[in-house]
């Protein structure tokens, strides 16, 4: 049984009860209400300005929350651009190696379970920190990747912008069973399928956030169809074609990019070319973050950097967001 639960949520199993990060994070003891039993860790930069972006950031599993910030670096990120960073943390009670249930029919819909838990952790920080309502970003890798899909699918009004790295697409699986063969790449649903369950998860009709992909090309725990499937999703949402509007090499990597008539960048993707899987990192020399371990992985670019960039997170609101024409939204509690 536990080779199985491992298997099946694509374990990040980078662990230092040395390192230093794990005392930057602080606890959000209030929320709202809790259907997911989550826990709630939160990284507040000293002197953060008003009007700051939030990013809420999901470990994977065998992780907790400041493992994968110690792994991923972003509370750097945070003291470099005036960031605030929301941590939803999973309970081994909830999941014997706590990644997030993305699967469960409860944990995957708008208004119930783990997804609303979120939602009220987010409107607290929104609520406590003057964070700009159109600023609020997620990430997650694997299983928090998976649910970082689940959270664009249920609250597409909430986000900006999203990255999913070594995830899985909205709507791919709602058994045990089928989450297992979902990561093989195994006995997916349609582009079809997916592209009406993404749609149909909430009453939204957009603008819909923008979208990060990273996954390594020899990733053999979740499989790389799944990224492909998750580009499917969202070119369909946007209405973009295909073929991508360009490619280009960033360090070293293949980058795709899908961008709008007006030349906005909608969606893109890394493979990262040999990677299995993992976040990409890069933690030494120049733009350097974080700390290379088990499913934290130094490949010379660091993921963290790069999303942060492609959000916009160096800019301020009226040089990026403001022209976008994105409606601001309020957080609902359902």
């Amino acid at each position: 049984m536990w080779h199985f639960m491992w298997s099946l949520m694509g374990l990040s199993l980078y662990i230092d009860e040395n390192t230093s990060n794990k005392e930057r994070l602080e606890h959000l003891h209030e929320f709202g209400s809790n259907p997911g039993a989550l826990n709630a860790r939160m990284y507040i930069p000293a002197e953060l300005p008003a009007g700051a972006p939030l990013v809420v950031v999901l470990h994977g599993c065998r992780q907790t929350a400041a493992d994968y910030d110690e792994g991923a670096g972003w509370s750097a990120i945070a003291d470099l651009y005036g960031v605030a960073l929301l941590f939803p943390e999973q309970r081994f009670v909830n999941n014997w190696v706590r990644g997030f249930n993305w699967f469960r029919p409860h944990d995957s819909h708008r208004g119930a379970g783990e997804p609303l838990s979120i939602l009220h952790m987010v409107e607290q920080v929104v609520s406590d920190h003057g964070i700009d309502r159109r600023r609020i970003f997620i990430t997650g890798l694997s299983a928090g990747g998976a649910m970082t899909s689940v959270m664009l699918a249920t609250y597409p009004e909430i986000f900006a912008g999203g990255a999913i790295i070594a995830g899985l697409p909205y709507g791919s699986a709602s058994t045990t069973r089928a989450a297992l063969r979902r990561m093989k790449g195994h006995g997916s649903p349609t582009a079809f399928q997916l592209e009406a369950r993404l749609r149909n998860a909430s009453a939204y009709k957009g603008p819909w956030p923008t979208l990060s992909v990273w996954h390594g090309s020899a990733d053999h725990t979740v499989d790389v169809s799944n990224a492909k499937a998750i580009l499917a999703q969202w070119r369909a949402l946007h209405n973009l074609e295909k073929r991508p509007t360009r490619m280009s090499m960033v360090d070293g990597y293949p980058r795709r990019v899908w961008s709008d008539v007006q030349g906005y960048e909608l969606i893109e993707e890394y493979s990262i070319t040999g990677m299995g899987h993992g976040t990409p990192l890069k933690t030494h020399g120049k733009d350097s973050y974080g700390s290379s371990g088990t499913y934290m992985l130094d490949v010379n670019i660091s993921s963290t950097r790069h999303i942060a960039d492609f959000w916009g997170l160096s800019a301020t609101p009226d040089s990026r967001w403001a022209g976008r024409g994105r409606k601001q939204c309020h957080p609902q509690s359902a």
